[in-house]
This record gives structure tokens, C-alpha cells and sequence, in this order.
């Protein structure tokens, strides 16, 4: 009999020691997918969109000035956006 209590006891110990070890290699391999899936989600988001092409500073001048003109744009107003535009 005290060599069945041993083998039942040994065969606990090596089933207790595997499935700890499965467990571990399972949490590994999982983090391992969570940060591949990580990885590949910020490879396939959207680059952020490009600038829009500057506007023809000229065309914008004039256009400021119609406004002006008709009344929309006060001379202040008129000047302060001629010079961000001209980068005063």
C-alpha cells in the first residue's frame, strides 16, 4: 500500500506542476495575441489627415477685401487677417 500512496502522491504533484505550467503558457501565448492584435490595430489606423494646401494668398486677400467692402469686415478685422495670411 505505501508504494500506491506514493504514486498517487507523485501523480498529483506532476498533474498539479502541468497544469500550472499550461496555465502560464496559455496566459503568455494570450498576451502575446493581445499585443500582436495591438500592434496591427495602431499599423492600420487612418494616418492623421494631411494639411489642406495653403490658399492662393492673393485670392484670399481679395476676397477679404470684398468682404471689407461690402461691409462684413471692419478695417481691423480686414488688416489682422491680411497679415496672418501674409504671415506678419
Amino acid at each position: 500500500m505505501p508504494r500506491l500512496g506514493r504514486a498517487v502522491a507523485r501523480t498529483a504533484v506532476v498533474a498539479g506542476t502541468a497544469t500550472a505550467v499550461s496555465g502560464r503558457v496559455s496566459s503568455r501565448q494570450e498576451d502575446k495575441r493581445e499585443d500582436k492584435a495591438a500592434a496591427e490595430a495602431a499599423a492600420a489606423a487612418p494616418a492623421a489627415p494631411a494639411a489642406e494646401p495653403a490658399a492662393d494668398p492673393i485670392a484670399e486677400i481679395e476676397r477679404l477685401g470684398a468682404l471689407k467692402e461690402k461691409g462684413l469686415l471692419s478695417e481691423e478685422e480686414f488688416t489682422a487677417a491680411k497679415a496672418k495670411i501674409l504671415g506678419i
